[in-house]
């Protein structure tokens, strides 16, 4: 599938940024844990359309290109516990992802097209949100 690309663990360092360029040409995402204080905006594309504050975190919901995308971020990173986040374009069913997590429950992303959608979510012992439906 991939002509004159090897994919290997001898791959060299500096040799990554070629190899991606080809897996993205030949329709493969790769994505990997997000880190710093742009998590959100690095999982999710699009633009960010609301933010809801909770008591241990955020609830980001983002459109772009016809889909929605959501994410819980924890406010202060640690221990893992459980988050939730559930997003749903009008008329479809709800998508989310739940679990033991350090930082960040998602990204989900749904397809809206010019629908209305609408995110919750949670951090166990922290509280929740929820953006209510959004055109």
């Amino acid at each position: 599938m991939f002509d004159g690309v090897r994919l290997s663990g001898s791959a060299r360092p500096g040799r990554i940024g070629p190899v991606l360029a080809v897996l993205a040409a030949g329709g493969l995402v790769v994505f990997g844990p997000a880190g710093g204080s742009a998590d959100a905006a690095a999982a999710c594309a699009g633009r960010p359309v609301k933010t809801v504050g909770f008591g241990a975190g955020e609830l980001r919901l983002y459109k772009g290109n016809g889909y929605a995308c959501a994410v819980t971020a924890a406010k202060n990173p640690g221990a893992r516990r459980r988050m939730s986040v559930t997003i749903q374009a009008r008329g479809s069913a709800p998508a989310g992802d739940s679990g033991a997590y350090t930082r960040l429950a998602g990204p989900v992303t749904v397809h809206a097209g010019s629908r209305c959608v609408r995110a919750t979510g949670a951090i166990s012992g922290g509280g929740s949100a929820q953006t209510g439906w959004v055109c």
